[in-house]
């Protein structure tokens, strides 16, 4: 039976690729909801006596987009639909629509096997929302296996969507993973001239959005989206290709630690009081003892003016009366206690990345990254608003906090400037003299 339908160049590959990960997204009016629900179709007619699940966050949303778009779509003499069970019956094949609301709600799936699992807005679902569905991709039927995404930047899954298809290379691509290819498929408003021909009006409405809004859903940014915290971050702007520092500039080290992540940054400031992080250790599952060696190592007998932690780290434990910074000063690592304030922290650090006009009039951030600190340039942009509080970062995804939160404590300590050779006053000395100095001691 032929059917007639127009789609896109990138809605065919999206259809065609071999790809076991997909993702299609970015801009708002991509023709996203469309092509997962074709695709549906076209799979399960081809691959008879075949299972997929299209799953939408929750059974609102899943009410208001995929169920209508499929009974437009899905012509009554080839599918029948099942109201009460969200199931549409292709031949011998089976479409389920389903939601996964909380956390919870994977295991409701804990014995499926599907062919092929359809995430409608992928970056509605958490992490381990999207990693444990990707396990009930399996079976033995044959037929080809695919996890395939569509979705806008922003919500909760923004930085797992953005680590799994955005951040391993280029798009148009197929790239091997662990764990299977993947593609990434950038889908702009142009790309759906049906659209733009049956709604012109549709680009105009997006502009009464706020602009933040409308950057993400227009240009579909995925360093730019709804929700951002640091709106200020642009990589072009704030990321840089490692450079010789000068022996005269400060240098500091800013470390989050806990058993689940030690994230700890060198920040070398200049005598205008710009910054720029040089060297990152990130790293899991390092009981105290090991991360302080991990940092002398890292350090390599570098001179730090001060190596600023958090003041929970000087929390003694009630078993053994020591607190960690007290641990790791055994160690040999001198930590320098901060206030931890949070929302003046974030502000002194939103201030470093707003760019300003420089001594020669150029406009400049104060703290810029190498592009070797990778994990701080993937998780800085991923940071959001808490809803309950917009002054503050949201806590979740918590992975994503651990190198912010390390920034955060070296604006709270509020580091010294570099003072250039040859020009002495009494606030700033040479690198030389403090190091001479602790070298006495």
């Amino acid at each position: 039976m032929n059917l007639h339908y127009s789609i896109t160049p990138k809605q065919r590959l999206f259809m065609e690729t071999e790809a076991f990960e997909v993702l299609y997204g970015g801009a708002a009016g991509g023709g996203k909801t469309f092509v997962q629900a074709l695709d549906a179709l076209l799979y399960a007619m081809r691959y008879q006596g075949s299972r997929q699940l299209i799953l939408r966050r929750t059974y609102k949303e899943l009410e208001r987009s995929m169920v209508p778009q499929t009974m437009r779509l899905y012509p009554a003499r080839l599918a029948r639909y099942n109201a009460s069970g969200h199931v549409w019956r292709i031949g011998r094949s089976i479409v389920e629509l389903g939601y996964i609301a909380t956390e919870g709600d994977v295991t409701q799936y804990q014995s499926a096997e599907y062919d092929v699992i359809r995430f409608d807005e992928m970056t509605h679902f958490t992490e381990s929302q999207y990693t444990y569905m990707i396990s009930r991709v399996r079976g033995t039927s044959g037929f080809p296996k695919h996890v395939k995404c569509t979705a806008n930047p922003g919500s909760v899954g923004h930085a797992n969507a953005k680590s799994r298809f955005i951040d391993i290379g280029a798009p148009m691509q197929v790239h091997e993973c662990e764990g299977g290819s993947r593609l990434f498929i950038p889908a702009k408003l142009e790309d759906n001239p049906f659209l733009m021909e049956a709604d012109p009006e549709y680009e105009e409405r997006l502009k009464n959005l706020p602009h933040d809004v409308y950057t993400a859903l227009r240009d579909g940014n995925w360093d730019y989206y709804v929700g951002q915290y640091f709106t200020e971050f642009k990589r072009e702007t704030h990321v840089c290709a490692p450079f010789e520092i000068p022996d005269y500039w400060r240098r500091y080290v800013a470390l989050d630690y806990g058993l689940d992540m030690l994230a700890a940054y060198w920040i070398a400031v200049d005598e205008a009081d710009n910054a720029v992080a040089y060297r990152e250790v990130y790293e899991p599952d390092l009981i105290i003892p090991q991360a302080a060696k991990r940092l002398r190592e890292a350090n390599g007998g570098e001179y730090i003016t001060a190596w600023f932690a958090p003041k929970d780290l000087w929390n003694r434990r009630q078993e053994t009366g020591r607190s960690v910074a007290d641990i790791f000063a055994e160690e040999g690592v001198y930590l320098d206690q901060v206030s931890n304030g949070r929302i003046a922290g974030w502000y002194e650090l939103k201030r470093r990345l707003e760019p300003a006009p420089d001594e020669f009039g150029q406009l400049r951030p104060r703290l810029r990254m190498f592009d070797t600190c990778v994990n701080l340039i993937r998780t800085l942009p991923a940071l959001q608003h808490d809803e309950k509080h917009p002054n503050d970062c949201a806590t979740e995804p918590h992975e994503v906090t651990h190198a912010p939160d390390a920034l955060r404590y070296f604006c709270d300590g509020c580091p010294l400037p570099a003072s250039v050779p040859g020009m002495r006053d009494e606030e700033y000395r040479t690198y030389e003299e403090e190091f001479a100095d602790v070298m006495d001691y």
